[in-house]
């Protein structure tokens, strides 16, 4: 049985039980009715879309011919979308990841020690950069704002009009995922999971696969709540367990209860040569 996080700022604390899952066919039957609700199967933005208007057109890319020359303007926007990511984001100073979960509003504790999380990392020195969306990346957003830090937001345009949240400094908006997640992984130095959903999840998995192929460097990847992230280690110990993944690999992620904590352990884990780079507004951070 699951239990639910409690605490402005113990992600881990938990407190009332939860539910337990869905039967199989109970899960299909939900999953049917969502993309029945959907109305279509629109799986790529329209190219001729209005970014400012949330970009609300969209085409279904599923059923579309592919021709050669479809598919050279699709190239072409991929490559501007890079070549845009990298011009705003090549002179950043050391920077700090933070992936989290859209759907926790201001005032819930989730919300809050993302909050405090984003001020601990701007007071250490670190850039702050996410989603650029809300809920947990507006949390941290905020607070690194709020602390006087710098606040970057890579955010994803999408059917249902994500807009960035207000406390970005530099906004990157993209079109493709893929593009997106180059963006979060390339200019960080490490990476912190707040509580989130599938989304969460790929982005964690994304930056501990390419640690894992040594892609990049062993960068701190750091969750933030025991008792949101527990169930996910002992599945980790149940792939070991199965052969599919190696005991010495187990400790790509770290799990800790607090903002504090996540930061101290970033700090502990990078070379000294980025140690070096940072400027932080709190020295004792340092």
């Amino acid at each position: 049985m699951s239990t639910r996080p409690d605490g402005p700022h113990d992600p881990g604390k938990t407190t009332r039980p939860l539910p337990g899952p869905p039967t199989a066919e109970q899960w299909e039957r939900r999953w049917q009715g969502y993309w029945a609700r959907a109305g279509a199967l629109d799986y790529e933005l329209d190219a001729a879309a209005d970014e400012d208007a949330g970009a609300t057109q969209e085409r279904s890319f599923l059923t579309q011919s592919r021709t050669p020359a479809r598919e050279q303007e699709r190239l072409r926007r991929i490559d501007e979308e890079f070549e845009r990511g990298f011009r705003k984001l090549h002179d950043l100073g050391p920077a700090v990841t933070v992936f989290g979960s859209a759907r926790f509003a201001e005032g819930t504790p989730e919300y809050e020690s993302g909050r405090q999380l984003g001020g601990e990392l701007a007071r250490a020195g670190f850039v702050v950069i996410t989603g650029g969306g809300p809920g947990m990346m507006e949390a941290a957003n905020r607070g690194a704002r709020e602390a006087g830090g710098r606040s970057i937001g890579c955010n994803i345009i999408l059917p249902f009009e994500q807009h960035p949240n207000p406390y970005l400094d530099e906004v990157v908006e993209f079109r493709y995922f893929f593009v997106r997640k180059v963006m979060l992984v390339k200019y960080s130095c490490a990476f912190v999971c707040l509580p989130g959903g599938l989304g969460t999840l790929d982005e964690l998995f994304e930056a501990a696969t390419l640690i894992q192929c040594r892609k990049i460097g062993p960068f701190p990847l750091v969750l933030v709540g025991e008792g949101f992230w527990s169930g996910l280690r002992d599945y980790i110990w149940r792939l070991v367990l199965a052969g599919a993944v190696s005991e010495e690999e187990l400790g790509f992620a770290t799990i800790v209860d607090s903002p504090g904590d996540a930061v101290d352990r970033i700090l502990r884990g990078l070379p000294d040569a980025v140690r070096g780079r940072l400027r932080p507004l709190d020295p004792e951070r340092h």
